[in-house]
């Protein structure tokens, strides 16, 4: 022991702010890891290809317009190890305004941290706070776990399903 320095209590070390995993709102300063992380997504989800330059023009729009919608990332230090787009519109049938939750994932390396959690929780305390009245999630039909996942934190199955038209495309009218 060095005379006249204390030793530290191994309760009162803690690692700096910065390594402590948090959720913050994205920014555009994001866009390379939220893209990248949208593509991983879309990989795994086999309903869309994979486009990089669609994806950043996507993710810009709600970026640039936080009327439109908000991304939400989970950082660990500096590297964005997940996130979760949240567009905003309005249900005539609730009576105000509702999330539409989509594009939510964790790095493959990073997945069984609790990070989900972390931004699902997130995610209900802003709607709450913002007095949105429903979030809707979109999540794949075959991917059991993911269903198993949202169904754990209160998501329940709807009588509604989506259908869509792509608009747009080649021989589509």
């Amino acid at each position: 022991m060095v005379p006249g320095v204390t030793q530290a209590q191994p309760s009162t070390i803690r690692p700096p702010e910065n390594d402590v995993p948090r959720v913050e709102t994205a920014t555009i300063e994001d866009l390379p890891e939220l893209v990248e992380l949208v593509m991983e997504l879309f990989r795994l989800q086999g309903d869309f290809e994979p486009d990089p330059a669609a994806q950043e023009r996507g993710l810009a729009l709600i970026l640039e317009q936080p009327s439109r919608g908000r991304i939400f990332v989970l950082r660990n230090g500096h590297q964005i190890v997940g996130m979760v787009n949240l567009l905003f519109t309005i249900s005539t049938a609730m009576g105000g305004f509702v999330i539409l939750m989509e594009d939510v994932i964790i790095h493959p390396d990073h997945r069984g941290q609790g990070f989900g959690s972390m931004l699902l929780g997130h995610v209900t305390e802003f709607a709450k706070a913002k007095d949105f009245k429903r979030i809707t999630l979109l999540t794949d039909k075959i991917s059991a776990d993911s269903q198993n996942f949202f169904r754990k934190y209160g998501f329940e199955y709807s009588n509604m399903i989506p259908m869509r038209k792509i608009i747009g495309k080649e021989g589509e009218g």
